[in-house]
């Protein structure tokens, strides 16, 4: 390179790094897959505010008990997300993870009753819920390495595979437990680890440890996708598997690593939902898969694979269950949280895809 070059890039980087800061902001919300979600969460945030100080009677948004459910909302499917987020980005599916959700919960729960971990039984036996997390979390890892060596030894979609692992996960709930609620209340400190408030406002936790959790699984994630050299490989094989391979990445590997965490987070997010209810219904997890993709999707992530981010995802999922919260209370009807993820999922992926033609 040149000295002549060499002082051209320098310059271009000074005048880069020296733009007004609303041109900063424009360049990232053009260039970031999560800016577009970014700037329509803050518009859905600044009317739902200004709804609330006009009506405040009527439209009770910014009341504690509110912020407090819509934070639990958020939280579980959340965290199930991050999991389904990262193995988009490897460019593959998993739409068994809200059966796995059901099963692994009865499966903890179960377990947990019969060694005595309920809040009723031996004080002493404070561990048993500790170890059925453990196993629950295993069994989701192998149950998303099973679906990897389906998926990967016989060539076959990972859509298809996952889809009939729906439907074997569901069976075996019904199998494991029947069609009835099982009832779910560890004892300490269990509880207190994922059924606690972490700030009161009056007789009101506004802040509960799902969303806690929900927040360190993201940074942890943040820093594995995007500061890691395991997150590359995930972009990697998930935008252009030939590429990959030529640098010396294991496609088969990295995509069972995301398997597995996507099955992984599926079960904690499980034990999280089971532990905050106290009772676990065998259906409780169904549709869940779809809602997790439509916030990853609304939060930028490809369809295609190789694209996406965390901060996206978090996104994604906030703006996805703020909207449920805001319909309720305005007293709409269910279909319309349906009808309204719906068409943000097709509005989502033509942005997405004019902004893949518009960059070549």
């Amino acid at each position: 390179m040149s000295h002549n070059q060499s002082d051209h890039i320098r310059q271009a980087v000074a005048a880069r790094a020296t733009r007004p800061l609303f041109t900063k902001i424009s360049d990232w919300v053009r260039d970031k897959p999560e800016g577009g979600i970014a700037v329509m969460f803050v518009l859905v945030q600044v009317i739902c505010i200004i709804g609330a100080l006009i009506f405040p009677e009527e439209f009770r948004y910014l009341i504690p008990a509110n912020i407090a459910v819509t934070l639990k909302s958020i939280a579980v499917p959340g965290i199930m997300a991050l999991g389904v987020g990262v193995l988009m980005v490897a460019g593959e599916y998993d739409l068994s993870v809200g059966a796995q959700y059901s099963l692994l919960s009865i499966i903890c729960a179960d377990l947990s009753n019969y060694l005595g971990g309920d809040i009723a039984a031996d004080p002493s036996n404070w561990w048993a819920p500790f170890l059925c997390l453990a196993i629950a979390l295993a069994l989701g890892t192998m149950i998303g390495i099973f679906h990897a060596f389906i998926t990967l030894r016989f060539a076959i979609p990972s859509f298809i595979t996952t889809l009939g692992g729906m439907l074997l996960w569901k069976g075996t709930t019904l199998l494991v437990h029947g069609a009835s609620a099982l009832r779910f209340k560890p004892n300490e400190p269990f509880a207190t680890l994922f059924d606690s408030s972490v700030l009161q406002i009056g007789n009101v936790g506004v802040i509960h440890s799902s969303i806690i959790w929900f927040a360190l699984f993201s940074v942890v994630f943040y820093f594995l996708l995007h500061h890691h050299k395991l997150g590359n490989h995930f972009y990697a094989v998930g935008g252009n598997r030939n590429a990959a391979v030529a640098i010396g990445i294991n496609p088969a590997r990295t995509k069972t690593i995301a398997f597995a965490i996507a099955g992984f987070m599926a079960a904690f997010s499980g034990v999280v939902a089971a532990t905050r209810v106290g009772s676990i219904q065998p259906g409780g997890g169904l549709g869940m898969e779809l809602q997790t993709i439509a916030a990853c999707v609304i939060g930028g992530l490809a369809l295609t694979g190789g694209r996406g981010s965390i901060l996206g995802i978090v996104l994604g999922t906030c703006l996805v269950f703020t909207i449920q919260d805001v319909l309720l209370l305005l007293r709409a009807p269910a279909f319309y949280f349906d009808m309204f993820v719906g068409a943000l999922i097709v509005i989502a992926v033509i942005m997405n895809t004019a902004i893949r033609r518009t960059k070549g």
